[in-house]
């Protein structure tokens, strides 16, 4: 009696076709420019390049934030609550608008995408100007700004002292992106 199993003849196929998934999945992420393009699309140029000139703002970084909190998904809402493109919380908002820190002309519909870009931008330019870096910045993006105090204030690397993963990610996953961006589209905000 062989002890041969019978299903050994299909683990060559299996494992071919994963060898198959990987290839391509590496194609999209760092093969030719047309094909990454696909994995980081790029949208509402006019809105990110109007609001990042507002408030001096790199727009491939406010594309990057857009691409890792929504995937370019203007109905996205997470859990917490935050909408839109980039993920703003109602209450972030409202203190944005009666800070000042947005245009009085700009609507609260953050399901709008020009709207949600503009609150978006504005925040992520409050939290440029405090951290004066941009991981940290990102990190209270995603966490808040009390985790991400308490992380700047232990001195060390921001990435090394975010305790969560999620947020590591998010600022790993953004950074990545915005370099991504600028390579992929060289011309597209200027």
């Amino acid at each position: 009696m062989s002890r041969r199993s019978p299903l050994a003849s299909y683990r060559w196929a299996i494992g071919a076709v994963v060898l198959l998934l990987a290839a391509i999945a590496f194609l999209y992420v760092r093969g030719p420019a047309f094909l990454q393009r696909r994995y980081y699309p790029l949208e509402h140029t006019d809105a990110i390049a109007e609001s990042a000139r507002r408030h001096e703002v790199n727009p491939y970084l406010v594309a990057a934030v857009i691409d890792s909190e929504s995937d370019w998904d203007a109905s996205a809402t997470s859990r917490a609550g935050a909408v839109g493109l980039m993920q703003i919380l109602p209450s972030t908002a409202e203190e944005m608008r009666d800070s000042g820190m947005v245009a009085a002309d700009v609507g609260d519909d953050l399901a709008d995408p020009v709207t949600n870009i503009e609150y978006g931008t504005a925040y992520l330019r409050l939290l440029v100007e405090r951290y004066h870096e941009i991981e940290p910045a990102l990190a209270a993006y995603n966490a808040g700004i009390a985790n991400a105090d308490r992380w700047v204030a232990e001195g060390s690397d921001i990435r090394d002292t975010i305790e969560f993963p999620e947020t590591r990610h998010f600022v790993l996953s953004v950074v990545r992106a915005r370099d991504a961006y600028e390579r992929l589209y060289p011309e597209a905000f200027e």
